[in-house]
């Protein structure tokens, strides 16, 4: 009888198109923002949400993932996923009001947390140590092509049709996604191994949830009660951690500097990624009055440039190793994201194009690299905690990022003469603090490599 074998390419071009399809929406609908405010009646900090409450799921179910990958065959979990997806694209299309759009985006980060480590656990597991730097730039690529499109995608809906029909026009992607699943994927045996561990879940979503809700409501004292619920999320999931025999995530790999260092790397980059697609549309259409298909089009050149550079980086790393290309393409970045937030004060729609394309080179060369080489810090057994751990960090940064940054120009519209100017400053600010971080993880991640010479 012939033995049954995983298709690798496909499987993941079959799982990224989902981690695809969700990175489509989560970009296309920043461009929307300014209608959804007018449409429901809503502030710039709640019509963040959009964004906030898809990766808050994610970060949730990135760890419910990882029990359910060994107590489930990869094939039945991908689609789940899959129908799921499609479930919470239709209920978007058919949204009538702001809730029912929320639930919408509730069910897609229930279906892309299961996609994501599912793609990633696929590489990682069947994909030969030689090419696993090229694999990761394949699964890079299919979600990395997403903010290119996704942008230029909405704002032509947007203004052509409606915000709805961004949805609705996934579900033929989504189609194809499950025939390629289907095909690569077979009902391979597993081992079930391990229990569900409720309390650690129910921790991660208490911090999850109350640092998203504080970082919401910060400057009223009403913000003290999410931190408090942040605050308890994160002491029982840390003693779940340290006290359990089987908890949802072991820790025990934080304790390697390299890995560390690489993963805030990685962190701060997706930091960026999230916040410039917030800042970018909404500053092109509050400050240069122009509509959501010229606010979507200014990002397509960078966010393309940026995908097709993550397999050659990929290969870059296999046949010359992560210090060149990690190093080069941070430094691009942070000269990229210098010039963008020094133009924002006089700007000019193709000024603020090249600086986010210089920017985005950096971050091709940089972003899939920083994870690969954080993978290669640990053994082999622990690949399912650390893919677990870059996974759901990586949604609660891009979180957290687009939190940050919509509280920051938002404060700052309320303290200003008039919306423009408060959106310039407000604007400025967010990158401004954002480049602080970029550049101490630079420093963070030269001084490794230094480290890892010696």
């Amino acid at each position: 009888m012939k033995e049954k074998k995983i298709h690798l390419t496909m499987a993941v071009l079959a799982t990224g198109i989902m981690s695809f399809a969700g990175v489509l929406i989560e970009t296309a609908m920043n461009v929307t923002f300014p209608t959804l405010i007018k449409q429901f009646g809503i502030s710039t900090g709640t019509v963040q949400w959009v964004t906030t409450i898809y990766l808050l799921v994610i970060a949730i179910m990135v760890p419910l993932a990882n029990f359910l990958l060994k107590n489930m065959t990869l094939r039945r979990l991908f689609f789940i996923a899959n129908v799921i997806f499609i479930l919470g694209i239709v209920t978007d299309f058919l949204a009538f009001n702001f809730p029912i759009l929320l639930l919408g985006r509730i069910l897609q980060g229930v279906s892309t947390g299961i996609a994501l480590p599912l793609m990633f656990h696929i590489i990682l597991k069947y994909s030969p140590l030689k090419m696993r730097g090229t694999m990761m730039g394949l699964g890079t690529l299919t979600t990395s092509i997403a903010p290119a499109i996704g942008p230029t995608y909405g704002g032509i809906l947007t203004s052509a049709l409606s915000w709805h029909y961004i949805f609705i026009f996934l579900v033929p992607v989504l189609l194809l996604s499950l025939v390629l699943g289907l095909i690569a994927i077979p009902d391979l045996p597993i081992e079930k191994s391990g229990k569900l561990d409720l309390v650690s879940l129910l921790g991660l979503a208490l911090l999850f949830s109350g640092s998203l809700i504080f970082l919401n409501q910060i400057g009223s004292w009403l913000s003290i009660i999410p931190l408090a619920v942040g605050i308890l999320g994160l002491v029982i999931f840390y003693r779940q951690a340290t006290h359990t025999k089987e908890p949802l995530v072991s820790l025990k790999i934080l304790k390697n500097s390299a890995f560390r260092t690489f993963l805030l790397a990685f962190l701060v980059c997706q930091f960026l990624l999230l916040g410039v697609s917030f800042v970018l549309p909404n500053f092109v259409q509050i400050v240069l009055g122009k509509d959501a298909f010229v606010a979507g089009l200014m990002m397509f050149p960078g966010a393309t440039v940026g995908a097709l550079l993550a397999p050659i980086s990929g290969r870059m790393l296999d046949q010359f190793g992560p210090k060149k290309p990690i190093l080069i393409g941070l430094a691009l970045a942070a000269i990229g994201w210098t010039g963008l937030t020094i133009i924002l004060r006089a700007p000019i729609l193709l000024g603020l194009v090249a600086g986010h394309v210089f920017y985005m080179i950096g971050i091709g060369f940089a972003y899939s690299n920083l994870m690969t080489s954080g993978m290669s810090q640990i053994d082999d057994a622990d690949f399912g905690d650390g893919n677990t751990i870059f996974n759901t960090l990586q949604q609660f940064a891009g979180a957290v990022a687009t939190a940050i940054v919509a509280t920051i120009i938002n404060f700052v519209q309320n303290h200003q003469a008039d919306l423009i100017s408060g959106t310039i400053l407000g604007s400025q600010l967010a990158l401004a603090f954002l480049l602080v971080l970029l550049l101490l993880v630079f420093v963070a991640v030269w001084r490794e490599f230094q480290r890892q010479k010696k």
